[in-house]
């Protein structure tokens, strides 16, 4: 019994602090926003037939698959700068130019998952250090909130469009 108590102290003492950092409530719950806007966003990218990904309610604005690059675009950067990790891509929207559906829905795939990676990057301490971003110095916590806010701003813009189309948006069907 003394033995296996040595044993468990002693690799107790080699395991680094960060192992021990507690996950928080506040991150657990602003996560499961990103994973609710991502279901929407996904299934929005999924739903919209390809030629509306070209559809402008007015020339002034981004047509739908802009938008949704703009999204992708806006994970990479903003959750990069949050968490301070190195985007896999950026420029989604300038270079997706015609390459349709499939190639956005790509990106836009790995845009959130990069967000989810970020996300799973912090804990209790990490979500209070700061980092500089365009926002200013802010939190890193707030720094990813923030991120979540920009895509739900959008996909209201997506959901008027789809409407504009007759399509019913993913967030108004009943779940199953």
């Amino acid at each position: 019994m003394t033995r296996t108590f040595l044993a468990v102290a002693v690799v107790t003492l080699l395991v680094p602090i960060s192992a021990f950092a507690q996950s928080s409530p506040l991150v657990d719950a602003a996560k499961a926003q990103l994973a609710t806007i991502k279901d929407n966003v996904i299934r929005t990218a999924e739903k919209v037939p390809e030629d509306l990904y070209e559809f402008k309610p007015t020339p002034e604005v981004r047509s739908l698959g802009q938008l949704i690059a703009h999204i992708a675009d806006g994970n990479f950067g903003i959750c990069g700068a949050g968490s301070g990790m190195k985007p896999p891509m950026s420029g989604v929207e300038k270079s997706t130019g015609g390459k349709g559906k499939a190639a956005l829905q790509k990106a836009l795939a790995a845009s959130f998952e990069f967000c989810e990676s970020a996300w799973g990057s912090l804990d209790t301490t990490k979500s209070a250090e700061t980092v500089k971003t365009f926002l200013g110095v802010q939190p890193r916590f707030s720094t990813l909130t923030f991120n979540t806010s920009h895509v739900w701003e959008h996909y209201g813009n997506l959901v008027t469009y789809m409407r504009l189309k007759g399509i019913v948006p993913p967030s108004s069907e009943p779940r199953q």
